[in-house]
């Protein structure tokens, strides 16, 4: 029965977890396995009864040498006989790992997911559709079971987060290869899924079997609805949340939140978590780093003496006031005193970003590796800068210091928090408020005027390099160097 009717079962699913309306543009990830092919056809069988269309993104790791040119030519016959756009990125990821010191499987979630956003933004797409089933799921939960965690990451893989939606959710692996199989559909095998050096084919290969074997057959659809009751779960834990706010929070601005302390400790203690999480999270703009400690230490703070603080990640700290608890972003105002912050700017790459209140304009550039050697004639204190673009991880920005901001200091990855380069170059504590940083994620890649984490310096090894300069608005160029602005996105 799942066989004949997957598609039409597909098709409910869809419009039961509100994945796709007419009129979207659903950019597909398919990189020549079962579950990806599935995916594919699955989808191309819907888009015209559902009224979206179908584009596809296929990135080659440049790990599998022919294998991988094989997997691209057998998507790019498949695009082409169901007649869906495709578009082929290559990336080297055991290059793109070495440089971020991550893991090759960490690179490669992060490249693929840079290319389908990429893909998104440049050809019109409004949904990423990705073949994640019940399988991988139970990996997920599993994998932060182990490493710690809360709802969020019992939660598992979401059905839909955003504009990224997963159409095969409900089926398990087997499923997806047997529909594959009696629709006599061929599909590419990865050799590199069957290895153990990637902690989730550890879990793939020995722990999930383990447990279906020796404790219960059905742990993956066990696992699968233990995410779905987090879940919902963690969306009353929000509207629980949502109310909570209204009775504690006093006062509320995008650079300052403060709680009310005779109100907070009436909540229950998951909602008190929760509302600090938030408060934190809203001040800062995102949830990321906040862990809890944090969340531990600010509500700690409710009990302490008046005028205590503590600092927290992001730039932001929270105090004890005789009013209540104040979570602030410490570049607005700090001991009475106004201190001209900024707000963090993603970079245009290539193309040109202005600062407000700075009056300044960044140019980005993208040069190929072969001139790498003329970046060896650019002056260390000079406002450009020539970069590996491939090591970039979160995207670039400027702003000003956070806490747990760092430089890498030199050739063996050794860091260095800014804190401690500030005070080593003597630069006065007003300064380092208000100084513009070109930052990735919480690396200090530039700080202009001084120096440039050696962690991004162009090498032998350089594929493509991003020069960036820095001028006067007002057509006042701090330094000529460098051959302008532009160049293919």
């Amino acid at each position: 029965m799942m066989k004949q009717n997957l598609v039409e079962l597909t098709e409910k699913y869809i419009r039961t977890c509100g994945m796709i309306e007419p009129g979207d543009v659903v950019i597909a990830g398919v990189s020549g396995g079962a579950d990806s092919i599935c995916l594919l056809f699955v989808l191309c069988a819907l888009r015209e009864k559902m009224g979206f269309q179908v584009k596809v993104c296929h990135v080659n790791h440049g790990i599998r040498g022919e294998e991988a040119e094989a997997d691209e030519a057998y998507v790019k016959e498949l695009c082409r006989r169901l007649g869906a756009e495709a578009r082929f990125f290559h990336e080297n990821v055991e290059l793109i790992a070495r440089k971020r010191k991550q893991s090759s499987e960490e690179a490669g979630r992060e490249v693929r997911r840079a290319a389908f956003a990429r893909m998104c933004e440049e050809d019109g797409g409004t949904k990423i559709a990705t073949a994640h089933h019940q399988d991988d799921n139970a990996e997920t939960v599993l994998l932060n079971l182990s490493r710690g965690t809360g709802f969020k990451g019992l939660c598992g893989i979401w059905p839909v987060r955003g504009r990224w939606i997963r159409p095969l959710l409900y089926l398990n692996r087997e499923q997806t290869e047997s529909w594959l199989c009696e629709q006599g559909i061929a599909w590419r095998t990865d050799e590199t899924n069957e290895e153990d050096a990637y902690t989730r084919n550890r879990i793939r290969h020995h722990i999930l079997p383990m447990l279906a074997d020796q404790v219960n057959p059905k742990v993956v659809s066990h696992l699968e609805e233990l995410s779905i009751q987090a879940r919902e779960a963690l969306e009353y834990l929000e509207q629980g949340t949502d109310q909570a706010w209204d009775r504690c929070v006093s006062k509320a601005d995008p650079d300052r939140i403060l709680l009310d302390r005779t109100a907070l400790a009436r909540e229950p203690k998951v909602l008190q978590r929760q509302l600090v999480k938030r408060c934190i999270s809203t001040v800062r703009g995102t949830e990321k780093d906040i862990a809890s400690v944090h969340i531990a230490a600010v509500l700690e703070l409710a009990k302490s003496r008046t005028g205590k603080r503590v600092d927290l990640p992001g730039h932001v700290a929270a105090q004890n006031e005789y009013a209540g608890i104040e979570i602030l972003r410490e570049s607005g105002e700090k001991n009475g005193q106004k201190i001209e912050g900024m707000k963090e700017i993603m970079l245009n790459i290539p193309g040109e970003t202005k600062v407000p209140g700075q009056n300044l304009v960044i140019s980005c550039r993208l040069l190929e590796g072969h001139c790498a050697k003329e970046a060896e004639e650019i002056p260390q204190k000079s406002y450009t800068k020539w970069m590996d673009y491939d090591i970039i991880e979160h995207g670039l920005s400027v702003r000003t210091r956070r806490c747990g901001d760092y430089l890498t200091v030199d050739d063996k990855g050794s860091r260095q928090k800014l804190k401690s380069y500030f005070i080593n170059e003597k630069i006065p504590r007003e300064e380092r408020e208000k100084m513009p940083l070109i930052a990735d994620g919480h690396e200090i890649v530039w700080i202009p005027g001084y120096r440039m984490s050696q962690a991004y310096y162009v090498s032998s090894d350089t594929e493509k390099i991003l020069e960036i300069k820095i001028t006067e608005e007002k057509e006042n160029v701090r330094d000529n160097q460098g051959a302008g602005s532009g160049r293919e996105g």
